[in-house]
């Protein structure tokens, strides 16, 4: 890891946004609320935020920071894709890209796992879907003090 012991907490924020192209059959499904496995949008928030907080879990050499908020969007552009965006808030010695990156990548393979069931072609193989496009738009450091 890189040693941030001298470096001040200062406010850092990051955004990464993502998006997942589907099937338009699927997308009606999510938006009539008939995804069986549930809410797929919902499922996304819920995963974004406890990726965001398990970073330093996941991506070895990440430092822990104390997340102070995570708040993801998940919209539906239109009859093939949903986009995912997460922002990440912290006073923290370091950066939160990649607690930003986890949030939205994790978000978006939820909502693949929760509509792969309908995504399927006839031989088990997924043609259509994708996510893409997977990152950081905005990032916000604090001078130092």
């Amino acid at each position: 890891m890189v040693d941030v012991t001298s470096k001040p907490e200062v406010y850092r924020e990051a955004t990464a946004r993502g998006s997942i192209r589907l099937r338009a059959e699927t997308i009606k499904l999510i938006r009539e609320g008939r995804i069986e496995k549930g809410d797929p949008i919902y499922t996304a928030k819920i995963a974004g935020i406890l990726a965001a907080k398990n970073t330093s879990i996941l991506i070895p050499l990440c430092h822990p920071i104390p997340i102070t908020n995570v708040r993801i969007n998940v919209e539906i552009l239109d009859d093939n894709t949903v986009e995912v965006e997460a922002t990440v808030k912290a006073r923290a010695q370091t950066g939160v890209e990649m607690e930003a990156l986890v949030a939205a990548a994790t978000a978006l393979l939820t909502i693949w796992d929760m509509v792969k069931a309908y995504e399927k072609d006839c031989e088990g193989q997924y043609p259509y879907t994708l996510i893409q496009n997977i990152r950081v738009v905005k990032k916000v450091k604090e001078r130092d003090e």
